[in-house]
């Protein structure tokens, strides 16, 4: 099972929300100029969800998952994610 994209964009909102003024998130955060402005106007329904709003999505939920070495086995929430690896 994978993250659908849906979620994906929940948390990238959600991490977009928490962490985007914090200075050891702010490369990625200006790397993800438009993904997670999107992901978070995806979840509040400003817009709509369409085959040219995936790329942007999949490309900053897979380096998220990418960085902390976690495979997506289905996730809901930016939590899940981060502490992945302590559940071994």
């Amino acid at each position: 099972m994978t993250t659908p994209i849906e979620k994906r964009a929940e948390i990238l909102a959600d991490l977009w929300i928490q962490y985007k003024d914090t200075d050891y998130m702010q490369d990625f955060i200006e790397y993800g100029d438009l993904g997670f402005p999107l992901a978070f106007m995806l979840t509040q329904g400003i817009v709509a969800h369409t085959d040219k709003t995936t790329p942007f999505i999949n490309e900053l939920f897979d380096i998220v998952l990418s960085d902390l070495d976690v495979e997506n086995t289905g996730f809901d929430s930016i939590d899940e994610i981060v502490n992945f690896n302590e559940e071994d």
